[in-house]
């Protein structure tokens, strides 16, 4: 996409741990209400039977609307489990590897904190897309944060689609709607009272 002159899609992360009795139809819920262009399963846990549940289940609901589903870290699990790609977290160390893993077919993309050099190492390497953030303050993490610039650099300079994610709000989504081509949207709306009704509301603070 035009990282300029195109509205950004969203890219939804799943909580880190959820009840899979529930949030296939929160999930569901949060598809039907607005244009969501890729999920990601983010599970915290090693517990690799319940990611795999929990894969299986998702997909039911990503495959039904024709949205793309990848998971986070666990490649070995993409092809048994019918994924669409792995989302990485170690910047460009593993996306060699995931793609030759995982052929040319399938979506292979990392985050890359806010480092400029490994965003357009990863490129280099094959990643569809990198991931940018925490772009809003936090206190997790190391204290880093991806900041507008960045974005704005890279949506001139590089072809790679990007990823703004982390602890966003309505003002950081309003400046950095010109300059990425996914929001990645997650813990801002899995925490409200109607999850579904939150991410329509994020999305008119994206333009159009």
């Amino acid at each position: 996409m035009s990282h300029a002159q195109d509205l950004p899609q969203i890219y939804l992360i799943t909580p880190t741990a959820f009840d899979l009795s529930t949030y296939p139809d929160q999930l569901a819920a949060c598809l039907d209400s607005t244009p969501v262009a890729c999920v990601r399963l983010a599970l915290a846990t090693r517990d690799d039977q319940r990611i795999a549940r929990a894969a299986d289940a998702l997909r039911e609901v990503t495959g039904a609307r024709e949205v793309a589903l990848v998971i986070e870290s666990h490649m070995m699990l993409v092809e048994p489990h019918g994924l669409d790609g792995v989302h990485l977290l170690d910047a460009a160390r593993s996306v060699k590897t995931a793609r030759k893993a995982l052929g040319d077919d399938a979506i292979v993309g990392t985050f890359c904190a806010n480092s400029r050099h490994d965003g357009m190492t990863a490129g280099e390497l094959g990643a569809d897309y990198v991931s940018f953030g925490p772009v809003g303050a936090t206190p997790l993490g190391d204290g880093r944060q991806a900041e507008l610039e960045l974005f704005a650099w890279w949506s001139m300079m590089i072809e790679v689609p990007v990823v703004a994610e982390g602890a966003l709000d309505a003002d950081l989504i309003r400046q950095l709607a010109p300059h990425t081509d996914f929001f990645g949207i997650g813990e801002e709306i899995w925490g409200t009272d109607d999850a579904a009704r939150t991410l329509v509301g994020l999305r008119a603070l994206m333009g159009g």
